[in-house]
């Protein structure tokens, strides 16, 4: 599976090394990406989701059903 959020959507990014001579080189900046399970009080069960750290605060602060059901409406999860 992609390296991409499941809850904000959001991706690697490319960039540059860049040396002190000025020399660039391509780099990846990889997201703070992690396998979490989530209690779905509304389901009575487990969903286990590939979320960044920055997706973890968000549902935290907006609760676990309403950041579920935003994502599904952007396309970024297809839970059954």
């Amino acid at each position: 599976m992609a390296k991409v959020c499941q809850v904000t959507g959001r991706k690697r990014m490319i960039g540059n090394n860049v040396a002190h001579s000025k020399l660039r080189t391509k780099r990846d900046f990889s997201l703070n990406l992690k396998t979490k399970k989530f209690w779905s009080e509304e389901e009575q069960r487990f969903i286990t989701l590939k979320v960044s750290c920055k997706g973890i605060r968000t549902i935290r602060k907006n609760g676990l059903e309403a950041t579920v059901r935003d994502a599904q409406k952007k396309g970024f999860i297809n839970l059954v």
